[in-house]
């Protein structure tokens, strides 16, 4: 049975990113077709990420009342729902609404199953996890290509992508009592209450190397977002891709992230993971400086490769090392609060660089994804000195 759910766990993290990559991808298309400013692709990221900050805040109490499967059906349902209402967007405010249950159904699977994957499984599966939300990414952009060039456009690629959640819907509705059956509600009510007894006794954002770790999440989670959401707008308007080009682009680049991290849950076992996350931040920083020189365009499409194959180690390589840096009695408290400011940055930084680019234009955008992994990497390094690993 563990196998059986860790498969539905997969399965459910692919449909997780199966949405994340489909609006960088899209809105070159989507853009003059609903006629409204290049920036407005930020508004809807930022409605989106707001709410997943929102449903992971609260997602420690639904979890012990209703139960992983519960969540995990309720979030995927909303989320399909959000797909269906952008494919029959008749125009931009329909868009900003459908983004509202969006986010939700995603910060609640988000949290609900890495948390169950923690419980439940061994540290490497957590590699493999995100390396599962990657095929989603991945395949996203992928679908969408095959029908923008079509009759149905953009809309016919975000109808495809809602079928698919469906589909997952009704598998997890099917194996609902599977979940109460294998998942002990009553072990994680203890765990919670232990978790919030011993969160008074100290402040955990003084622990030594927090706020570094916290910061270099921000700057993690900023910048991916930053490069998926934008980077097909600047391959179409700084290189001259056609938007069926930049969105295979944008495919790579997710496509890097979930080959990096299906290959760093192997590599775990031969390398510690501070060096995992140095090595992902170097390559990452040699990525930004690709996608900036004045190269051929496929150049640029090469880029995007290798900024997602840098990234790829780096959050699961941070979170498997919280407890070790922290202390397994704080380590969840300090996930909390790490992946609530990986989603502040994933709120307000894309669209920040959506209203710079507007103004400034859409070329700055390698600037802004190296001058971000260099935050990172100073912060990810203090924290490595503070905590001694």
């Amino acid at each position: 049975m563990a196998t059986f759910f860790l498969c539905m766990i997969y399965a459910a993290f692919i449909s997780l990113g199966l949405p994340d990559s489909l609006l960088g991808a899209a809105w070159p298309a989507m853009q003059p077709a609903l006629g409204v400013p290049l920036d407005s692709a930020g508004v809807l990221s930022m409605i989106v990420a707001g709410g997943t900050v929102v449903a992971s805040l609260s997602a420690d109490r639904m979890l012990h009342r209703f139960g992983t499967g519960r969540v995990t059906l309720v979030s995927v349902t909303m989320t399909a729902c959000a797909l269906l209402g952008y494919a029959l967007a008749p125009g931009f405010w329909w868009l900003a609404l459908a983004a509202v249950p969006m986010g939700l159904g995603a910060g609640a699977v988000d949290a609900g199953l890495n948390n169950f994957v923690a419980l439940h499984y061994e540290a490497r599966h957590m590699s493999w996890l995100h390396c599962f939300w990657g095929v989603g990414a991945t395949l996203g952009p992928v679908i969408l290509s095959l029908f923008l060039g079509g009759k149905h456009g953009w809309r016919g690629g975000y109808g495809a992508v809602c079928a698919i959640q469906f589909c997952l819907v009704a598998v997890l509705a099917v194996t609902l009592p599977m979940w109460d059956r294998y998942e002990d509600r009553a072990a994680l009510r203890a765990e919670a209450a232990a978790a919030k007894q011993t969160g008074k006794k100290q402040s955990t954002l003084n622990i030594p190397g927090v706020k570094g770790a916290l910061a270099t999440f921000f700057f993690y989670c900023a910048i991916e977002a930053a490069a998926g959401l934008w980077g097909a707008s600047y391959l179409v308007e700084a290189r001259g891709l056609s938007a069926e080009a930049a969105a295979r682009g944008v495919s790579l680049y997710f496509l890097g992230i979930t080959l990096g991290r299906f290959l760093s849950g192997f590599a775990s076992m031969r390398m510690k993971s501070a060096a995992l996350i140095r090595l992902g931040q170097l390559v990452s920083a040699g990525g930004a400086v690709l996608l900036m020189l004045p190269l051929p365009a496929g150049f640029g499409v090469a880029a995007m490769a290798v900024l997602g194959l840098g990234f790829a180690p780096v959050y699961p390589s941070m979170i498997h090392e919280t407890p070790y840096r922290f202390g397994a009695e704080r380590s969840q408290a300090v996930i909390g609060l790490q992946m609530a400011c990986a989603y502040v940055g994933t709120t307000f930084v894309p669209a920040l660089f959506g209203v710079l680019a507007a103004r400034l234009g859409i070329g700055l955008l390698p600037a802004f994804l190296l001058a971000g992994v260099a935050g990172m990497l100073l912060c990810a390094e203090r924290v490595r000195t503070l905590c001694g690993r």
